[in-house]
């Protein structure tokens, strides 16, 4: 029976099967007021199907039908399940699945409201996403060109695509929905929440960052901040088809890691730092044991022997916090040939670069600086933190000592991430480090359409470790730093 003859029907019904719930609309009983017209039941109509559009829950006008409905076959569903149930159990999604249908199929006939088959399934994948995944945010998730998600609240996401912030047409019901979903992260991780520990960092299955602030620190409501990963590792020839690097620099990055030197990817927040680190750890050997050390784990490595440390903060009682500091130091007995740090941002700098001097060649890490002489002063900044009163000179000779080559990524104007500098650290010049680039990008100007014009471009500098490269037979042509023939004569 059609959606406008149930309706017909109904208003000449007495009421015996009028639903309890008020938010679902029914045509009055005769008597107590006019008969609706063919124009008025197609309204209603047009009216229950806006309610269920699948264009974007922030294009409905009215959303009180399906938060209602959703309301009642979640909490019926939640009476009957077992709150301890691993819902990472295949078994148990696939039953919750099922009683779900039957309690949704149930709800429909009780309250006589009948759905087109895409409408049914529309909302019941909405309620199912809610049970289950991260609601509102699947369909956001499961969009490969959409970079990052950012919840600002209930009623405001916006998203990144390449490169720039757009707002989209997603929505929650309230606050308590987006909470949900947020619990629904950190809970696998061993992670909490609350007012008392308003902020988290976290990390989704496929490895995407996630951060988290609810109330009183943020005054817009429950806060999310997603970074999302692509599925697929990406490689060198990704970032030279997208113009990130030029043929020359992937050879050259390639045969610094190939070569054991210590790198450092400098950039801002957002410019592409760890996926940069993802694509330069491809280049390390299989035979190699590397051990990662991040603050929520989002490096991808191919090889199979990867050990993988993830910090961990205090408890209720403030007690087991485990800091990237205790990482860096326990991993140094776990027999590393490379250290991966995903981000250094405190003391656990000055660790680092002691391990870098200390055998653990080729080893990387990322730090947040706009340029390579910046990077230097922040590291040396986060080594003063760590609590040791050492001389500024000694800090620089560690890190000259320590880093061989900063790599500067950034995300430009018009959305684009691109290595703007590759450069050699080359020794301490009186009290200050010497840095020589060794490729550049040159911007040249912007085309009609705004994106920016450029060049990448090699400085004509030869690095000082050429002949380490020789030592291990890694040869790169000389035109790949600017210089013609076969030779750098």
């Amino acid at each position: 029976m059609s959606l406008l003859k149930r309706i017909g029907a109904a208003s000449t019904n007495t009421g015996t099967n009028a639903s309890s719930d008020p938010s679902i609309q029914r045509a009055p009983a005769p008597g107590t007021s006019a008969p609706r017209s063919d124009d008025q039941l197609q309204g209603l109509v047009n009216d229950i199907r806006q309610r269920v559009d699948t264009s974007g829950p922030a294009r409905r006008t009215d959303q009180e039908t399906l938060a209602a409905l959703r309301e009642r076959v979640q909490s019926q569903l939640l009476s009957d399940l077992d709150p301890n149930m691993d819902l990472r159990n295949q078994s148990n999604v696939a039953r919750i699945r099922r009683q779900l249908e039957e309690v949704f199929t149930a709800t429909l006939e009780s309250d006589n409201i009948v759905l087109s088959r895409g409408e049914r399934a529309s909302i019941f994948k909405a309620i199912l996403n809610d049970m289950l995944g991260l609601g509102p945010l699947e369909l956001l998730l499961a969009d490969p060109d959409i970079s990052e998600i950012m919840v600002n609240g209930p009623n405001q996401v916006y998203i990144e695509r390449k490169g720039k912030l757009s707002l989209s047409d997603v929505t929650f019901l309230n606050d308590e929905q987006v909470l949900r979903i947020i619990e629904r992260i950190v809970a696998p991780l061993g992670r909490r929440i609350d007012e008392s520990s308003p902020m988290v960092d976290a990390r989704l299955a496929d490895g995407s960052r996630v951060n988290a602030v609810i109330r009183p620190l943020s005054l817009v409501g429950p806060v999310i901040t997603i970074r999302k990963f692509k599925k697929e590792t990406l490689t060198i020839r990704d970032l030279i088809k997208f113009g990130s690097v030029n043929e020359g620099m992937g050879e050259f990055l390639k045969a610094c890691v190939e070569a054991r030197l210590n790198i450092v990817v400098s950039g801002g927040t957002g410019s592409g730092k760890t996926t940069l680190l993802n694509v330069l750890s491809n280049f390390i050997p299989e035979d190699e044991r590397i051990i990662t050390v991040e603050n929520a784990a989002e490096l991808q490595l191919v090889q199979e022997h990867v050990v993988r440390l993830e910090s961990r903060p205090p408890n209720v009682e403030g007690r087991g916090e485990v800091t990237i500091r205790d990482l860096v130091i326990n991993c140094l007995r776990m027999r590393p040939e490379r250290i991966i740090v995903g981000e250094c941002r405190g003391g656990e700098t000055l660790d680092m670069l002691q391990a870098m001097n200390t055998g653990h060649d080729g080893s990387m890490t990322t730090v947040h600086a706009n340029t390579a002489r910046d990077a230097v002063n922040r590291i040396e900044t986060m080594c003063m933190m760590a609590g040791m009163d050492l001389p500024q000179r000694a800090i620089r000779e560690q890190i000259v000592s320590a880093v061989s080559v900063f790599v500067q990524q950034a995300r430009l104007k018009d959305g684009s991430r691109k290595v703007t500098a590759i450069t050699e650290v080359q020794g301490m010049e009186g009290d200050v480090p010497l840095l020589q680039d060794i490729f550049i990008f040159e911007q040249t100007g912007l085309n009609e359409k705004g994106k920016i014009i450029g060049t990448l471009r090699a400085t004509g500098a030869r690095p000082r470790f050429l002949d380490k490269f020789e030592q291990l037979n890694i040869y790169l042509p000389p035109s790949i730093f600017g210089y013609g023939g076969d030779s750098f004569i």
